[in-house]
């Protein structure tokens, strides 16, 4: 099976993994992978809308790309995932200082944007 899911690691630590989910070129979701002995579990956020087809797709990927890498299918005890629809509404990070400096440099990045265009 060809997948049309791009994974891309941003978060790697002893016991978990982040991976952003792009759809081409637009990110279409993240998800939150968690290494428990013998069970892996994963929160998968999607900010689109998949059908029931895609969703099993993405969810077998990141079990054969990811998921069994770590630990295979007869190797462990389950693999649980929790599948939600979101939207990212706001970022924030200490070596940024305050969350109004996102919103003006997104205000920025906007606007040039349109300068360009």
């Amino acid at each position: 099976m060809e997948t049309s899911f791009k994974l891309t690691r941003i978060v790697r630590t002893q016991s978990s993994e982040i991976f952003l989910i792009w759809d081409g070129e637009r990110r279409i979701g993240q998800a939150d992978i968690h290494y428990a002995n013998d069970t892996i579990h994963a929160t998968i956020i999607l900010e689109v809308d998949l059908s029931v087809a895609e969703e099993e797709e993405l969810l077998a990927q990141i079990d054969d790309d990811i998921v069994s890498s770590y630990l295979p299918r007869f190797d462990r005890e389950d693999f649980v995932a929790h599948v939600f629809r979101g939207e990212e509404i706001s970022r924030y990070t200490d070596s940024s200082g305050p969350l109004e400096d996102f919103e003006e440099e997104d205000d920025e990045d906007e606007e040039d944007e349109d300068e360009e265009e």
